[in-house]
């Protein structure tokens, strides 16, 4: 793994003769008359002997080579106040460190990655004195620790993965911390912090379990990482709830973060900061990193039990398919995942959870083969309902189990999560319709934050 180094060779000369330090501004004169002015950066392992990192005044980092003949002028200490609205950089740690500890458990995505500014590579950058360097108000906020677990794209996430993931997590507990921080990529976050759900459903983990990523890289002037992750420690060190949930921008601006259940949050935008919605449910809380406040916006379900010791029900199946109906399906999928040797399958109906009629015998042979095949809807908001036209009710006598108001990724993983459990055919048609973390509710309206909080 990369790691900070020390600036060696000409740069560090020019550093020590100007008496510059990480977070100083200064000034670079190069001898073809090109001048730099920026926030001087740390070096990483990666970068040339001959390269100088510094933060530009729009944001942007960039390395600068260095030559003979340069000059490096300090003209400023570390900055006071932050962009974008974002709490500003304190310049190192406090006198007194908090009392709460956070343990950051990397699994990889962009929150986790670096640039290299010599090659324009991206390298992770999850030890615990680069987060604290990259992110200096974390000092105030938490006792942080960072544990590596993976390094991979969430796309490669899979269900054995989730297994040492809530295993890890567990650890953390066990081990006195008051709150979990995940690092993870965007794209499969709320299947994985559905998973961590179902996982610490039995009573629920000691503290918050808090996911969180980045829509875009820390290099970037727009980047989420630091609000992100900021207010993510939060919401582990500092929220009486204790479940596992997505910490995401409430809006575009560095105003407030949301904590989403995370067996109701789906991402709803490839590149917005505030891609993260909940669905048929409010956010959990409001989270403001600047005032260090959580405001609770719905009932945990859980309080935070300092002290707790936990063990996960981990064990998720990995013979489940999710698949989509779409104009012109037939059976085929249906029973290609049965002969295939599945051992469940959800689909994502149409308006009330509806397939084809053709297609309706291959749940009957998946069910003669106690296979559970479970249907949720596209339409997100709103209830799976099988009694309102014939089709639903033919699905009804051959087997199909209706996921009542859960969002398809989250039935996917309660039901991957229900067989590796060691449930039947008949325990899954008894569970899919509870609510065991939040997944699933009788009645709601169409409420969307903060659209319907401000009325």
């Amino acid at each position: 793994m990369e790691r900070e180094v020390e600036y060696k060779g000409l740069p560090r000369t020019l550093i020590d003769r100007a008496g510059a330090n990480p977070g100083d501004r200064i000034r670079l004169n190069l001898p073809d008359g090109r001048v730099f002015e920026g926030l001087l950066m740390p070096r990483y392992s990666s970068s040339g002997d001959d390269i100088i990192i510094i933060k530009l005044r729009n944001g942007y980092n960039i390395g600068v080579r260095i030559t003979p003949g340069t000059t490096l002028e300090r003209i400023g200490g570390p900055p006071r106040l932050g962009s974008a609205g974002a709490p500003a950089p304190l310049g190192g740690p406090p006198p007194k460190l908090p009392e709460e500890k956070v343990i950051v458990i990397g699994t990889g995505g962009t929150i986790s990655s670096r640039i290299d500014y010599e090659t324009g590579a991206v390298y992770p950058r999850i030890s615990t004195d680069e987060l604290l360097e990259a992110v200096p108000e974390l000092y105030h906020v938490a006792r942080v620790e960072v544990v590596e677990l993976f390094s991979i794209f969430s796309e490669d996430m899979t269900p054995g993965r989730w297994e040492k993931l809530a295993h890890a997590i567990a650890d953390a507990f066990n081990s006195g911390t008051h709150g979990v921080v995940v690092a993870h990529g965007t794209d499969t976050m709320g299947y994985s912090a559905a998973a961590m759900a179902f996982a610490f459903s039995d009573g629920g983990p000691p503290g918050p379990i808090a996911f969180t990523g980045s829509q875009r890289s820390s290099d970037r002037p727009s980047s989420d990482s630091a609000f992100n992750i900021i207010s993510a420690t939060l919401v582990a060190a500092k929220a009486e709830f204790a479940e596992s949930v997505v910490v995401m921008h409430g809006e575009t601006g560095d105003t407030y973060a949301l904590a989403h259940r995370g067996v109701r949050v789906r991402k709803m935008h490839t590149s917005r900061r505030d891609a993260f919605q909940s669905i048929n449910s409010l956010p959990l809380a409001r989270v403001d990193p600047h005032k260090k406040t959580i405001q609770l916006l719905g009932k945990p379900l859980w309080k935070r039990s300092p002290g707790k010791s936990v063990e996960p029900k981990a064990s998720f199946d990995d013979k489940v398919a999710l698949i989509k109906h779409y104009p012109g399906m037939t059976g085929e999928l249906i029973d290609m995942l049965i002969d295939k040797g599945y051992h469940g399958i959800v689909v994502e109906g149409t308006g009330f959870g509806h397939i084809a009629n053709q297609a309706i015998k291959s749940i009957e042979r998946a069910t003669d083969s106690e296979i559970p095949v479970v249907i949720t809807s596209q339409c997100l908001f709103g209830h799976v309902n099988l009694n309102v036209y014939s089709t639903g009710r033919k699905m009804l006598a051959a087997g199909a189990i209706p996921a009542v108001d859960m969002l398809p990724e989250t039935a996917y993983v309660k039901l991957s999560w229900l067989l590796g459990q060691g449930h039947d055919l008949d325990g899954v048609r008894r569970l899919i319709p509870l609510s065991l973390a939040g997944e699933v509710s009788d009645t709601h309206s169409l409420r969307i934050y903060p659209r319907w909080y401000h009325g």
